[in-house]
């Protein structure tokens, strides 16, 4: 009996999202759907495909031969949806794209004008993510591309079957309330109370940097993801923050004072996408061109 390739997609999904509960979300299908296909397939073939253990599944050789191949399927419907789109002449698809918020504004929502100008039959998908979350989806195939923030002091590489693009380097701010002196060097952020970013964010890192560039260790109160958030909360005396310049385009409150300081470092902005022998396509292809060009419009001021 040759194989079902529908069965084949429900292993790939398992070795992608890691298990056979991720893999039902990842498919919109209940666990019990994905255990009877894979179930079958394995009938079929006569062998097991997954190592099940009381940690979770993994994947036996068999099973990543078949995976591989599942892969190679997914590739070449790919490849030929895009041929076919390519006898009319004009680029077409749908990309999906997950972002952190200051990036959907000022980067990922100008791409999508001229995106749709230049190539107008490329559906864009945007969704708001935040950075592990998007990462996770990007390598379980749920998402084409990805926007990310990084402290350029403490940049890491992409993963290996991935490509990081850089979009931007802004500098990063100080804001203080009014009602504290403005900071004159690096040196005089010591000893101050800090808004606290949330954990493992780029800002997280950058001020941890900075601390140890200073040789002490900041005291923080509350936590932040969003950047107004910080704002208000210094707005109302709670501490200073350090934002990315992005963050602070539109006027501030008052009460708020912005300070640029020498050796406060940049945060950098990447797009992210997969990388190997069939990836990305030509409309991710065309969907990242976009960004970079509208990164390079952005006036940092």
């Amino acid at each position: 009996m040759p194989t079902d390739p529908r069965r084949l997609a429900f292993l790939l999904a398992v070795h992608r999202a890691g298990g056979v509960l991720a893999a039902a979300d990842l498919l919109h299908v209940t666990p019990s759907a994905v255990s009877q296909q894979i179930a079958r397939l394995e009938a079929e073939e006569g062998i097991d495909v997954l190592d099940r253990g009381p940690r979770g599944v993994t994947l036996t050789p068999a099973g990543r031969v078949l995976a591989d191949a599942a892969e190679s399927i997914e590739a070449e419907l790919v490849q030929a949806r895009q041929a076919v789109a390519a006898l009319g002449g004009e680029l077409t698809g749908r990309v999906s794209v997950g972002s952190i918020q200051t990036a959907i504004r000022t980067v990922v929502a100008p791409m999508l004008v001229s995106l749709a100008e230049r190539h107008p039959h490329i559906e864009v998908d945007v969704q708001e993510y935040d950075p592990p979350e998007a990462t996770r989806r990007l390598r379980a195939g749920d998402l084409d591309a990805i926007v990310l923030e990084r402290d350029v002091d403490v940049d890491a590489p992409a993963p290996r079957g991935a490509h990081d693009v850089p979009l931007l380097d802004e500098p990063w701010r100080i804001v203080v309330p009014t009602s504290l002196p403005e900071p004159e060097r690096i040196d005089d952020l010591a000893g101050l109370m800090w808004v606290g970013p949330q954990a493992g964010s780029a800002a997280d890192r950058a001020l941890g940097r900075l601390a140890a560039q200073l040789g002490t260790t900041f005291e923080t109160r509350h936590a932040y993801n969003d950047f107004d958030t910080a704002i208000s909360l210094v707005a109302a005396g709670q501490g200073v923050a350090m934002l990315p310049a992005l963050a602070l385009q539109q006027e501030v409150p008052d009460g708020v004072a912005v300070v640029a300081l020498a050796g406060l470092g940049s945060r950098r902005m990447v797009v992210r996408h997969r990388k190997n022998r069939h990836e990305p396509g030509p409309a991710v292809r065309a969907v990242v061109d976009e960004m970079v060009a509208a990164a390079r419009e952005i006036d940092l001021g």
